[in-house]
Formats: structure tokens, sequence, C-alpha cells
């Protein structure tokens, strides 16, 4: 049974305020000496980033698309067991998802959590309409358990009164809590949305910041209440299973130019025999007891000239994928191997494991969930394998016309990849690739992974020897 009271902050689309009130919320009830667990709905390293923060404690993903139903309740459950609450962001609109019954959309992810819903809304130049469009997310889905509504961006109390009583007359909802329009509130943007934290200097304030808007604008005790009210999970959630004895060890590039990582492919990896020796690109030598290297995603372009200045950095990695060493890279970590990243005009030489060169431009070049096809052999998955995954970049490839060499084993059913629909660079036990994937639906990359860590490491232990 699952018994974590639950609350989804959901609302009518993006930019809506969502993540500065989940955040708010996360470390209003944490610093009241409650232990609150963060969870993002849909593909999205950033708002983890503000969440997790906010909380003090990781943020888990759940997405329809990247896991099954078993998988997510088998998460929730494993991840909420010492929790006091979790908090749940959904993400665009309440039903937004990939079809027409919204199969991957947060209203689905409430309905499967049986989570209830609070419903904030945008109040810039409407009023009365407010209702209607509640109203409207209350009728297409009855199951739907929204159970309040935040309204945001209020313009007075005269605008707020006419919401207000439209919403408790015409919906039968409450309103808790009515924000006006704040200049104050300093979650920074970027291209890819927020600027992550680790790269804020006043990530800090910010969310303090958000922790007194919450406490002063909303109505924290029957929020609350609505959370204890969510009824058990009748699921039967999986013992963790832990492997004590460590087999390898996998070095994990961490800092504020590579931290696009689901916590729940650490902890795979972890659970699975793995010892994790994080470092940094940017100051810190490659670690030389390391049997496998994982590069997640991230900003490197920002970080470029620090990033190429640690050159003996660059030559180790170079030196160890020649060697074998297993390498794999999402998206920042393809670009970090490439052989040179252009960036505002400037040219800086990376890891130059694959020859191509990177740019950035300012719209993006892939966007949204990927479905791909494994058409070709490669260290980790098997040939006709389907995987699900997302991409989201702004950098692109341009000089693959030149290259004959390279060598593909992804082909993109769903997305854009690198180029002409195919992804996944392949160079001995190097696999780079745009898209992410999540440990939880794709479980064969962690043995597959491990494994190849093994082999290496045996192979280092008979050269060692002879």
């Amino acid at each position: 049974m699952i018994r974590c009271p639950r609350l989804i902050i959901a609302g009518l689309g993006g930019d809506t305020g969502k993540t500065a009130i989940s955040v708010g919320l996360c470390r209003a009830w944490q610093a009241q000496g409650y232990k609150v667990i963060p969870f993002k709905k849909g593909p999205d390293y950033i708002d983890m980033g503000w969440l997790s923060h906010g909380a003090n404690h990781p943020c888990y993903n759940i997405d329809l698309f990247l896991m099954t139903k078993d998988q997510i309740l088998s998460s929730f459950g494993l991840n909420t067991k010492k929790a006091d609450i979790a908090v749940i962001e959904g993400n665009r609109g309440l039903y937004d998802g990939m079809d027409l019954e919204g199969s991957v959309s947060t209203a689905e992810i409430a309905k499967l959590l049986q989570s209830p819903v609070i419903l904030i809304v945008n109040c810039t130049k409407v009023t009365r309409t407010i209702a209607a469009l509640v109203l409207g997310c209350q009728m297409l889905d009855s199951e739907v358990p929204i159970k309040g509504v935040i309204l945001n961006r209020l313009a007075g109390s005269r605008h707020e009164s006419i919401i207000r009583k439209s919403i408790e007359h015409y919906c039968n909802l409450p309103v808790v809590g009515a924000i006006p329009r704040l200049k104050n509130v300093t979650f920074p943007g970027r291209h890819l949305g927020l600027v992550p934290p680790q790269e804020y200097p006043m990530a800090e304030e910010a969310i303090a910041t958000a922790s007194e808007i919450v406490k002063k604008y909303l109505d924290a005790t029957k929020l609350w209440q609505f959370a204890q009210d969510a009824p058990l999970l009748n699921f039967n959630c999986r013992e963790d299973t832990v492997i004590k004895e460590k087999k390898v060890n996998i070095g994990i590039i961490r800092d504020s130019a590579f931290q696009f990582y689901y916590p729940e492919n650490i902890e795979a990896l972890e659970r699975s025999g793995a010892r994790v020796l994080e470092f940094s690109a940017l100051t810190d030598d490659l670690p030389p007891e390391i049997d496998a290297l994982y590069i997640g995603g991230g900003f490197p372009e920002t970080h470029a000239e620090v990033l190429s200045g640690n050159e003996k950095l660059r030559k180790s990695i170079k030196q160890a994928a020649e060697d074998g060493l297993p390498i794999y890279a999402e998206c920042g970590g393809l670009m970090y191997l490439a052989e040179e990243l252009i960036w505002e005009g400037k040219k800086y030489p990376m890891v130059n494991i694959f020859p191509i060169v990177i740019g950035v431009s300012k719209k993006p070049h892939g966007h949204g969930y990927t479905i791909i096809e494994i058409n070709a052999p490669n260290p980790y998955f098997n040939t006709g394998q389907i995987l699900h995954g997302h991409e989201f970049h702004y950098s692109y490839v341009f000089n693959l016309d030149e290259k004959d060499s390279i060598s593909f084993c992804f082909k993109m059913k769903r997305g854009q990849g690198i180029v002409n629909k195919m992804d996944g660079l392949c160079y001995k036990n190097v696999l780079a690739t745009y898209t992410h994937i999540h440990a939880l639906g794709t479980v064969e990359w962690i043995s597959s992974f491990i494994n190849t860590a093994i082999r290496y490491k045996k192979g280092k232990e008979v050269k060692y020897q002879i």
C-alpha cells in the first residue's frame, strides 16, 4: 500500500507559475521540519533542479511516455516510504499530452496516483472567464480530482474578488491562493527555460522568496489537508534490492556544465553494483580507477572556455576512449566529445573522440519525446530494440557531410536526432546521443552499462598482470 500524502500543482498551460509555487511549497514545508519529496511530471531537468533545492531532497521524474504505470507507482511508493508529503509539479496544461486522449498528461498522472490537484490560473486581463476555464477542466474528465484553485498575477483586490466569487459559485471549488503581480520572483530564464540553480548565484535567495510568497498568499493549511486526504493506493511496491558488493567504478561528470541527470539513473547504477565517482570537467583530472564514464546533459557552451582549458582531462578522456573505456554521453555530453565547439563566434577544442564540430543556434534543433530504433551494433543496446526518450537541444552538428567514417546506431522513429533522423554516434565503447533516456523505462541500459564496465575492468587487470 502507498500511504504518502500528496499534491499535484498543475496549470492551464506553461508559464503559469507552477515551478515557483511548487518550489515555494517544498521549502515552506521543509523548513517546518517535514520530509518533502518532490516529483516532476514530464522530461525536465531544470525544474527538477529547482524542486530538489527547494525540498533539500532529490527530485524524481514521473512520465507515462518514459515508463509504465506500474513503474511509476513502484518508484513513487519506494521514494515516499519515509516522506511526510510529496509535491508533484505538472508540466504544460493539465490535459496536454501527445494524443486526443491526453494519455501522457498531468491529468493521467493525477488519476494514476489518485492525487488531489491544485490548478494555477494566470489571471492577466481576464475575470469571469477564469471560472469557465476551470469548469471546463472539471467537466472534461470528472475522474481528475481537482480540489482547489490558485489565482496568480492579480491586478488588485477587485480583480481577485470577481474571479474568486465566480470560481466558488460556478465551479464549487475553494480558492486556496491569490497572488498579485510581483516583480521580486527571481527565477531567471534562458533558452531552455529557467537557468539551472547550479548556475545561479542567487538561487537560495530566489527559493526563499518563493517560500515567503507561498506563506503570505496561499492557504498552506488547507493545501496540507488536501494532501492528507489523498486515499491509500492499493499497490504493492517491490523491495528495493541493492547489490552491496561494488563490482565497478563509474565516473560521472557533475558540475555546473553537466548537471542533467535523473537521480533514478544514478541510483539504479549504485543498486546494481556500481560505485559512483563524481568529478568536475571544469577543474578535475580523470579518476584513474574508473571502469566506465557517464556524461549527462547541461550547458557546455556557456562553459566552453573553461572546459577547453582543462586540456589534461580532455586528453585523458580521449586516450581512455582509445583504450576501450565504456563511455555513455547524452546531449551536452555529446557536445563535449566533439572535436570542436563554436560558441559566440569562437572555436573551443573539446575531447575529439568524434571528428565533428558543434554549433549552437537561437532556435531548438530538437525538442520533445523521442522513439528510437536500434539499427546497428553498439555496446549497450540490442539491434532491433525500441527505446523511448526525449531531446531538447539548441546545438547541432554541421560538418557531418564531410565525415564518411561516422557510425550511427539509432534510427529516429520520432524526434530529430543528430542528422537525417539518425542519432547515437558510436566509436569503440563510446556511445553519444542527443536522446536522454530514463533508467526506469530503459532497464536494460543499466545492466549493459555495468557489464561493459566489468569486461573493460577485467581487460585492464589482464593487461596489468602481463
